[in-house]
């Protein structure tokens, strides 16, 4: 199994999303818009893709 997430070319059509403002680093926008630029998807689609993976592979730890 990879620990890479796979993004495919943009294929079109609704999106059904909110929207929200998020800060982001300079040098992460750059990398984002660079994925976007490669793949032919938004950076808005890909910070979902990513938000995505991120959150099915994330895992609480430690006391609460």
């Amino acid at each position: 199994m990879s620990n890479k997430l796979l993004i495919t070319k943009k294929l079109r059509g609704d999106d059904g999303y909110r929207v929200f403002s998020v800060r982001l680093k300079t040098d992460t926008l750059e990398r984002i818009n660079e994925l976007a630029d490669s793949t032919g998807r938004t950076s808005n689609e890909l910070i979902g893709l990513l938000l995505d993976f991120a959150l099915e592979h994330s895992e609480v730890v430690g006391e609460s």
